[in-house]
């Protein structure tokens, strides 16, 4: 894909994306229970995030369980936006073109629909590299 075939998902278009929607963590959580911003984000505890990310890939919500803080399982919820959402910052446009994990954040609450017994897993040395480079404190935060 190069970048002129990506349309960047804004809150003004985000409508056209289709679900179905998926947000990883430890946390258990139940049907009907809202996902919210205003929480320390999973890779700094110094950040507060004001937005909740999820995307349309559960092997991409399943990647975000396996480094998610907490002590509990690796989760991945099914998600219905309760508001408008745009692309993550975080990921678009940075090693690849677009939004290839088609990644998403918004303001507003996410509500769980559902729980996915299993996904699709990245390899396990993956995650723990992945797991590595979190805790090195790496990267920037755009939130």
């Amino acid at each position: 894909m190069t970048a002129d075939e990506w349309t960047p998902v804004t809150l003004e278009n985000c409508d056209a994306v289709a679900g179905p929607f998926f947000h990883g963590t430890r946390a258990a959580l139940s049907v009907g229970d809202l996902l919210t911003a205003g929480y320390k984000s999973n890779y700094r505890d110094n950040v507060v995030m004001n937005h909740i990310y999820f995307t349309t890939l559960a092997k991409g919500a399943g990647l975000a369980a396996e480094v998610a803080r907490g002590d509990g399982r690796p989760r991945v919820y099914v998600v219905v936006p309760t508001g408008r959402f745009e692309d993550d910052p975080n990921v678009t446009n940075k090693k690849f073109p677009g939004n290839p994990t088609r990644s998403f954040r918004s303001a507003q609450p996410l509500k769980i629909v559902g729980e996915l017994e299993s996904w699709e897993p990245y390899d396990p040395a993956f995650i723990d590299e992945l797991k590595k480079f979190v805790a090195s404190g790496v990267g920037d935060i755009i939130n």
